[in-house]
């Protein structure tokens, strides 16, 4: 599959909170932060303030968990649009340990657009695409 080259990156820090019996970050948190990190792509293309009002809705997660992620360390979580077909869009989250990148969990999220009024899905349109594709 071909992918736009442009990906979107963002840092976080593991918190105490995060830490489950096992002393590492609990797969709940790595959901969490697949979701954060779209949301922060989607908002960093389309800031709240040029009045958008769309919601992206999850119909499908698969993540794949490699490494723990351990309290205090910063993690690199890395996202990318792949297919977009109608109201769905697939996209991509890595997360990596900043430090030395070494990759902790992938994930491929299928999200499907959502008009805020209806609450029924909408087609993606060409220009959101292009901005999703784009640098932000």
């Amino acid at each position: 599959m071909i992918t736009p080259a442009f990906r979107f990156s963002h840092l976080l820090t593991v918190q105490p909170e995060d830490i489950d019996d096992l002393d590492h970050a609990n797969n709940v948190q790595y959901v969490r932060w697949v979701q954060d990190t779209a949301a922060a792509h989607w908002h960093a293309a389309y800031p709240p303030a040029d009045g958008h009002s769309y919601i992206w809705v999850v119909r499908e997660h698969r993540i794949r968990y490699h490494h723990p992620a351990l309290l205090g360390e910063e993690l690199r979580c890395t996202t990318w649009i792949g297919e977009v077909r109608g109201a769905q869009s697939q996209r991509f989250v890595r997360i990596e340990r900043a430090e030395d990148g070494k990759l902790l969990c992938e994930a491929e999220t299928h999200w499907v657009l959502l008009d805020p009024h209806t609450k029924r899905p909408v087609r993606v349109t060409p220009e959101m695409v292009e901005r999703l594709w784009g640098a932000v």
